[in-house]
């Protein structure tokens, strides 16, 4: 075998996840119990997140978060956020598929289990369970690109 050859082994793509898991969960009833006994549908609104930090050499926290918001008029049923990290092992990429392994492949490994995280909440909080819809993280990705290539540089 030749120097070569050792070398390009040694520097093939890395990726592996090490371990998905919740990271933070909180659930508030603020106006439980008098709210509950309500006849209206209430509003839904649903926010998500993407996040991603170095933890290590080569190795990245990734976390989406889920913030579910219901309320009949102005006041909240119940506010639960979830957020689930991931955590991956990424080496020997090129640095413009970092962006897109971190906003894309990662969030889509660890979405799954944060709309199960979500449903449980909420469904253990008594309610029937929301279920979050499925999500196009490379659209989401692009989209912020988007948004951050228009934004006036500072």
């Amino acid at each position: 075998m030749t120097d070569t050859a050792v070398n390009t082994e040694a520097l093939a793509p890395v990726f592996q996840i090490q371990r998905v898991y919740l990271k933070e969960a909180s659930l508030e009833q603020p106006n439980s119990p008098a709210i509950l006994i309500e006849q209206q549908q209430p509003s839904v609104d649903i926010q998500l997140g993407v996040e991603a930090t170095p933890a290590a050499e080569g190795v990245f926290e990734v976390c989406v978060t889920a913030t579910v918001h219901t309320k009949i008029g102005d006041k909240t049923v119940f506010l639960a956020e979830c957020k689930q990290g991931g955590i991956f092992e990424i080496r020997h990429l090129p640095e413009d598929q970092m962006g897109p392994v971190m906003g894309i492949a990662c969030p889509q490994i660890v979405y799954p289990y944060l709309r199960a995280s979500v449903a449980d909440l909420i469904t253990r909080a008594g309610f029937p369970p929301v279920h979050l819809a499925e999500i196009n993280f490379q659209a989401m990705y692009e989209q912020q690109q988007a948004q951050q290539a228009a934004a006036p540089q500072q």
